[in-house]
This record gives C-alpha cells, sequence and structure tokens, in this order.
C-alpha cells in the first residue's frame, strides 16, 4: 500500500502588461490521496487481493502560477470484509474492522509543497524557489479475516456441520460424503419468527494438530474467537462421540484466545443410521455444554427444535455485558505504532535546479529522493554552500 505523492509547489512571477516586475504567484501543490480500508457487509473473503499486490493512491497536482493550488490526490478506497485485521511487517495490528462502514488509513498520502509565494517577505522579495511535494506513506501490509458470527460450527471433517448450516439457514455451502468438503469457512442466516436473526459460520473441519497449525488449523480457529457460542457437531453414527467431543476439546484448548471457555451447544448428528437414539447424559455436568441435541440433517429429524432453542441458546449482543459498552462492537479499533519521525530535511525546486535544506541523508537516498522530486541530469544541487550537478 501506498499513499499519493503530494503535488509540488509552485514556482513563477506574475507576468503581465505593464506590470514588469510582478512579484511571485506559485500556488502550493495538492497532498497526495491515501489508501482507506472501507469494511463492506457484501464481502464474505479475501479472494480480491492476491499476494503480493500492489495499490497506490493518485498523486497530488502541482500548483500553478496565479495562486491556483493544485488538486489534490483521490483517496483509493479498498473494500473488504467485516472482520478483516491489518497486521504490519512486524505482524502488530494496525487495525481490526469488526463494523460495517468501518474505515482504516493504511496509508496516508504525502503532504503537499509550498509555492514560491509562501517564502516571499519584506526581505526576499522574489523568492526563486519552492517546495516539492513529499512521498506518501508505504508499507507492505498483511490482510487476514475473522469472521463474525454469533455461532460457530465446530468439529471434525464429515460431521455434517456443512449441512447443518443448509437446514438451517439461508446458506447454500456445498455439501459431500468425503471429508474436507468446505475448504472456506461460510456464513449463513437464520430468522426466528419474530424477526431475529442470527449469523452462523460453517468453519472447515478440524484435523488432531489443528491448534499447531496442522491442516491450516490456526487460520481456521481464529474463526472462531468472535462467536458467541460453538456448535460442536457430532458424527454420532461413528461411534464413541464423548471421544471425539474431548478430541476437539484439547484442540480448542491448546490454541488458546479462550475457545474452550466459550458456551458450546453439541449436536449429534446422523442419528438416522442409529438403530437406537443416542445416549446425551454423558455430557451432563460439563461446565461449558449448554444442551445436546440429537439430529439427522438427511431426515429433518430433530432440526426444527435444534433451530428454534438457537436463539435462547445464543446471548444477546448485550446480555454478557452486564451494561458495560461491548469493546468487541466498537466501530472500529486502530492500534497504529509511533507516528513516523518528520523527515529532517526537505527539498526546495529552485529556477536551476534544486536546493537541499536541513540535515541531508547519505548519497543513495539522497539521489533516490532527488529522482522522485523530478531531479534529472545537468540539474543545480545547492547542498549548503555547496553546489554540485546532478548525474544519475
Amino acid at each position: 500500500m501506498r499513499g499519493g505523492r503530494g503535488g509540488d509547489g509552485g514556482l513563477s512571477f506574475r507576468r503581465e502588461k505593464h506590470v514588469p516586475k510582478g512579484g511571485p504567484d506559485g500556488g502550493d501543490g495538492g497532498p497526495g490521496g491515501s489508501v482507506v480500508l472501507v469494511a463492506d457487509p457484501e464481502l464474505r473473503d479475501l479472494s480480491g487481493f492476491r499476494h503480493g499486490q500492489r495499490f497506490v493512491a493518485s498523486s497530488g497536482q502541482p500548483g500553478r502560477s496565479a495562486l491556483k493550488h493544485g488538486a489534490s490526490g483521490e483517496t483509493l478506497e479498498l473494500p473488504v470484509p467485516v472482520g478483516t485485521q491489518v497486521l504490519d511487517e512486524e505482524e502488530r495490528l494496525i487495525a481490526d474492522l469488526i463494523r460495517p462502514a468501518a474505515r482504516a488509513v493504511v496509508a496516508s498520502g504525502g503532504g503537499a509543497g509550498r509555492g514560491n509565494k509562501r517564502f516571499a517577505s519584506p526581505t526576499r522579495q522574489t523568492p526563486r524557489f519552492a517546495e516539492t511535494g513529499l512521498p506518501g506513506e508505504e508499507a507492505w501490509l498483511t490482510l487476514q479475516l475473522k469472521l463474525l458470527a454469533d455461532a460457530a460450527l465446530v468439529g471434525l471433517p464429515n460431521a455434517g456441520k456443512s449441512s447443518l448450516l443448509a437446514r438451517i439457514s439461508n446458506a447454500r455451502p456445498k455439501v459431500a460424503e468425503y471429508p474436507f468438503t468446505t475448504l472456506q469457512p461460510m456464513l449463513g442466516t437464520v430468522d426466528s419468527p419474530s424477526g431475529r436473526q442470527l449469523v452462523v459460520a460453517d468453519v472447515p473441519g478440524l484435523i488432531e494438530g489443528a491448534s499447531e497449525g496442522i491442516g491450516l488449523g490456526h487460520e481456521f480457529l481464529a474463526h472462531l474467537e468472535r462467536a458467541r457460542l460453538l456448535l460442536h457437531v457430532i458424527d454420532a453414527a461413528a461411534g464413541e462421540p464423548l471421544e471425539r467431543f474431548v478430541q476437539i476439546q484439547r484442540e480448542l484448548e491448546a490454541y488458546g484466545a479462550g475457545l474452550d471457555q466459550l458456551p458450546q451447544v453439541v449436536v449429534l448428528n446422523k442419528i438416522d443410521l442409529l438403530p437406537e437414539p443416542p445416549a446425551t447424559e454423558s455430557w451432563v455436568g460439563h461446565p461449558q455444554v449448554l444442551r445436546v441435541f440429537a439430529v439427522s440433517c438427511a431426515t429433518a429429524a430433530g432440526i426444527e427444535e435444534f433451530r428454534r432453542a438457537l436463539f435462547s441458546l445464543c446471548p444477546e449482543p448485550d446480555a454478557d455485558s452486564d451494561g458495560a459498552p461491548d469493546e468487541a462492537l466498537a466501530d472500529y479499533l486502530v492500534y497504529r505504532p509511533s507516528p513516523r519521525r518528520r523527515s529532517p530535511y526537505r527539498i526546495l525546486r529552485t529556477d536551476r535546479g534544486f536546493r537541499v535544506v536541513g540535515d541531508p541523508p547519505g548519497e543513495d537516498e539522497l539521489e533516490t529522493a532527488l529522482r522522485a522530486a523530478g531531479a534529472r541530469d545537468g540539474d543545480e544541487i545547492e547542498i549548503g554552500e555547496e553546489l554540485l550537478e546532478f548525474l544519475s
């Protein structure tokens, strides 16, 4: 991401008939455009951002004669899904967009250069220099998505999570009789007769070692962090449902982030393949398990009961905040690193070339800065008392 460069200040003098010695009239340049991320509720993933892709905002226009200021560079707005996190090169959190229409400036545009009119004074009436615009902020950023859902489906591969989501919501996930049919998280909306809506996320199946990153485990488990309720789906026909429950609990506990402490509902699926209904006493007394349901996504047995109960089991957004504002639902959270230090030098454009004022950097950095400011071979470069010729 890179903000646009600020426009150069104008270097000109008033030239009109019968005004032989007009004063300076160079206008200021326009500031560069910024790169802004905007949370769009219509988006569901970050597929529009390819690895290594560059986004550059437009530059500000230079100032002109007759005190005309340059136009500002246009802001580059990039829509991202709600729940997108922005990390810098050191994996520090820069912004967390968890509300629709939340905005985060990730690369500010460069400051505009002042025209030579700004430098006129009683002792310097004909300044023959103007400031060049500053470059915009530039950074390589990583975007990652953490879904915002009221409830999230969790379980081993092929437990029937996608089939359950299709039964209770408006989602139409891919369903097949083999593991890892779901490769990306999917959201579905569940509507109640009273008008309340719940967002349920179908997260790809977990395997042993998911908390250590095996099978993209870290990426999938991260989507569970913001759920208020975990729906633990177990294939009851595969035998030993309690062992499968404990296996996933171990992964949730090893991952951390309090996932094993979230309230849970156990859903025993595929009961149509069993000769008798499964026993539910095994989960009695477990501190995190609120209820146990026996359902069949194939025949719809128990689905409607589970669907209705879901609204009473999933807490309202404010129900667990004791009257205090829920920090997880802030408009946006921004953790900016310390602001960039002001440049110890500035480059001024003169009628013969450029002047460097302040504490100039090393040769390579100065050459890069001068070239970005528009220096060409043969231009005069004034640094303190030295007068040099620019040669790239």
